[in-house]
């Protein structure tokens, strides 16, 4: 084992009712996927698939396929994204039949997103879509039971022998050191010996510790860096009409302020990016990383191996976001523009090592 690189997974490609009523029938992720276009000159959009094509996840043949191009690329697991409001999941189905059948025999662990759903994706932010609430310890009891089946797979990645839970936004839960307790609690009882808490760190400064979680994922946004000016008077002008913000960044300039540098006294992992470019979703109020090539990810991905190889074993954990966030620009997996290269340099890298 070098270093355990696990991808962050999005289930949002098969209808649900919930979308065709916000979006209209058969809206998926890849409807804003396809729809892309370019809002300034060499901006690549869109991001077409190429070796596992528009896919659906109700299909199992293309989960089973999605992890054989990743355990052939080194990567050791998918990070899928966990859904739960206040008792209600949503795009829950390729998961569970992940674990209800039993393939693909690839490891997994599970990333509580917990975030309110807006209109975004359609240039509407102040919509809500589904709130994310916190109506108390009934309902914690509840969600953890319903990952309690994941917890128990022999597929579940774990650190030490504890299953590793991911909070994607652990500063929005009020009591989160007593809800870490509890679940360690609940996760004793239930014969595991008990969870490796994780929160994402969107903050740089968000010490796991005092909350009871075990570490912390650092996903820094750029900050105090040159933006790339874009000369475009009619889409400026429709910009501020509705009171969008599109903010450009070299890719070469951001992700050299994606990764830690200074030394901290806490377990922190890194969070390595293909790539950041939301416009499909939401349009003139996006954020967009320009300009990333394989050969420039190597050089993140070289720094973020650094960051974890001499730690333990166990604990040398690189995430990578993400597998296949389509929509964001934000993916391993294989497009026409660059094939297999981002996952080829991923490989490289680790054998490197």
């Amino acid at each position: 084992m070098t270093v355990r690189l696990i991808a962050f997974y999005l289930p949002q490609y098969h209808p649900i009712p919930e979308n065709d009523e916000w979006w209209g029938k058969g809206f998926t992720e890849w409807t804003n996927t396809a729809k892309a276009k370019p809002l300034f000159r060499d901006h690549y959009q869109p991001h077409i698939p190429a070796d596992l094509g528009f896919y659906d996840l109700r299909v199992p043949e293309t989960r089973i396929a999605q992890a054989g191009m990743a355990r052939e690329y080194g990567i050791e697991g998918f990070c899928y994204y966990h859904y739960w409001f206040a008792g209600k999941r949503i795009i829950e189905r390729p998961f569970n039949e992940v674990l209800e059948s039993g393939q693909p025999d690839f490891p997994f662990c599970l990333c509580w997103a917990n975030q309110t759903w807006t209109g975004i994706w359609h240039g509407a932010p102040n919509k809500i879509l589904i709130e994310q609430t916190y109506p108390g310890w009934m309902d914690y009891e509840a969600n953890f039971n319903e990952m309690l089946k994941a917890f128990l797979d022999p597929r579940y990645m774990t650190v030490n022998g504890k299953p590793i839970l991911v909070v994607y936004r652990p500063t929005e839960i009020s009591n989160l050191a007593k809800v870490a307790d509890f679940w360690q609690e609940l996760a004793v009882k239930a014969g595991l010996p008990g969870l490796f808490l994780i929160g994402m760190n969107h903050d740089d400064n968000w010490d796991p510790r005092p909350h009871h979680f075990d570490a912390a994922i650092l996903e820094k946004a750029p900050r105090k860096i040159k933006r790339i000016p874009w000369r475009y008077p009619l889409r400026k002008l429709d910009q501020l009409l509705k009171g969008s913000q599109l903010t450009i960044y070299d890719y070469k300039d951001a992700m050299k302020h994606m990764l830690r540098k200074g030394k901290i006294d806490y377990l922190e992992f890194p969070c390595a990016f293909p790539n950041w470019d939301n416009s499909p979703r939401s349009k003139l109020n996006s954020l967009i990383f320009h300009g990333s090539t394989p050969e420039l990810f190597r050089e993140h991905i070289k720094q973020a191996i650094d960051i974890v190889i001499d730690k333990p074993a166990e604990q040398r954990l690189l995430f990578i976001k993400a597998w296949n966030e389509w929509a964001e620009g934000n993916h391993l997996e294989p497009d026409l523009k660059f094939g297999k290269q981002y996952l080829e340099v991923l490989r490289d890298e680790l054998r490197a090592k």
